[in-house]
């Protein structure tokens, strides 16, 4: 079988809006499940906080799990947080706005749900790296680990939720309680 046109895979996913779809580099694509409520509610959290931020220094726009990108390699993803800067959103045309966006995000968040799988997540955050992302955080509630990507290859990890994650360079200013990702 020959793999869609961007066009086509466009188009099927807006076919399929009930399903969470994506695309890696070899044209796969992936179908996922919707997450489950408790991590619905720390990725709602996240996209609040990191608003919240954006909102006050006004440097780019955050997208949700919702929102696709097209990557260099030609995957399709949606992570579950985005940071988009102004300058890269700005350069894109409102057609390639309407679709999935021809862009990698500066910065994205993926949190681990219990049916994730971690190696298949760690291998996406790889992914991410390598198509442009410059901090990448796998936040994984259930074991209390967050790992931290950065584009120079580091990867870092944080454990416990009674740390601080830093938006470095990239997301001047923000910060992570982790202990905002406890829902009890």
């Amino acid at each position: 079988m020959s793999s869609m046109t961007e066009e086509e895979f466009f188009h099927f996913c807006q076919e399929n809006k009930q399903l969470r779809i994506e695309r890696n580099y070899s044209g796969q694509i992936i179908i996922m499940s919707p997450t489950n409520s408790k991590t619905s509610l720390l990725n709602s959290r996240l996209n609040f906080l990191l608003n919240t931020w954006n909102y006050q220094h006004k440097k780019g726009f955050v997208f949700d799990s919702n929102g696709g990108f097209t990557l260099p390699d030609s995957s399709v993803f949606a992570p579950d947080v985005a940071w988009v800067s102004l300058k890269k959103w700005q350069a894109l045309t409102e057609e390639e706005k309407e679709k999935f966006a021809p862009i990698c995000p500066e910065f994205v968040v993926e949190l681990r749900s219990k049916t994730d799988v971690l190696k298949t997540l760690k291998e996406k955050m790889v992914q991410w790296i390598d198509n442009g992302v410059l901090l990448a955080w796998l936040i994984d509630p259930a074991q209390k680990k967050t790992h931290v990507y950065r584009q120079d290859g580091s990867i870092e990890i944080v454990e416990g939720f009674d740390q601080t994650l830093s938006g470095e360079k990239v997301l001047e200013g923000f910060e992570l309680d982790l202990a905002e990702l406890i829902a009890e």
